[in-house]
């Protein structure tokens, strides 16, 4: 399965959170898996642990490219496609990062692993 993981997932992951679902949990460690992680979720944790609100992810924040390498993870850039995409999705959801996960899964036919029941009303395809 080719996955995106949206930027908590990603977190909880690398934590090893209970959070994040048995479900999600195993369809990341399958080996038959191609994980990719979007440079939009490097954007919002440097933000997020900049603004204080993602006190958790100082090590990702500081250290982004080699920690999704270490975890065999591949590293998917924003293009101007993607960003067309994201911004024309119709809907109230109005989280920049969030758009941009959904516009790039469905752009790049990738499964979105995230808790966000939300994703669905934009049609992707959401894995938890």
């Amino acid at each position: 399965m080719r996955l995106l993981l949206d930027t908590r997932a990603l977190l909880w992951w690398l934590l090893d959170a209970p959070q994040l679902s048995p479900d999600a949990r195993r369809f990341i460690a399958d080996r038959d898996s191609e994980v990719f992680v979007s440079a939009a979720s490097a954007w919002e944790v440097a933000t997020k642990f900049r603004l204080g609100k993602l006190p958790e992810a100082e090590r990702l924040a500081v250290d982004f490219e080699q920690i999704v390498a270490d975890q065999g993870f591949v590293e998917l850039p924003v293009l101007v496609g993607h960003a067309l995409q994201a911004g024309s999705l119709r809907g109230a959801h109005k989280d920049p990062f969030d758009r941009m996960l959904i516009g790039q899964a469905i752009m790049e036919r990738l499964a979105l692993v995230s808790k966000e029941t939300l994703f669905d009303a934009f049609g992707v395809t959401r894995v938890w």
